[in-house]
């Protein structure tokens, strides 16, 4: 299945491939603060559609992870995260159609403590999320 989505104006669009998704409800400071559930797809399986040029990024504490957002409204659709540098978190909620809602899609929501991230990032399993 193909997935597409993107930011509240519409100016970045993205697609992935998917069947099922396994989400992470992280509780660190910034996913936290945005309610970001999101799932991670490798790289090869992610495709910016549209807007690449409207993207901006915003970096803290260790610097690796890459919280893109839209220029315009400020939404962040996807990000590259520290956990998997070969993949993208997509958010859940920016997907068009609403799979967390329809019967015929497969979505698990987990948790993981990001407060705790050196602690936990092992055993959550996320790191393996983007592998082919």
């Amino acid at each position: 299945m193909i997935l597409e989505g993107g930011c509240h104006c519409g100016s970045v669009r993205s697609s992935k491939r998917k069947k099922k998704v396994i989400c992470y409800d992280c509780n660190c400071s910034i996913c936290y603060m945005r309610r970001n559930t999101h799932f991670v797809v490798p790289l090869s399986k992610f495709r910016i559609v549209q807007g690449e040029e409207k993207l901006t990024t915003y970096r803290y504490n260790t610097r690796v992870a890459r919280h893109t957002f839209c220029s315009i409204c400020g939404i962040s659709s996807f990000y590259y995260p520290r956990s998997n540098p070969d993949g993208v978190a997509v958010t859940l909620w920016c997907l068009d159609k609403r799979i967390a809602e329809d019967e015929d899609f497969d979505v698990e929501i987990r948790y993981f403590d990001g407060l705790n991230w050196e602690q936990n990032i092992d055993k959550s399993g996320i790191s393996e999320m983007s592998k082919e």
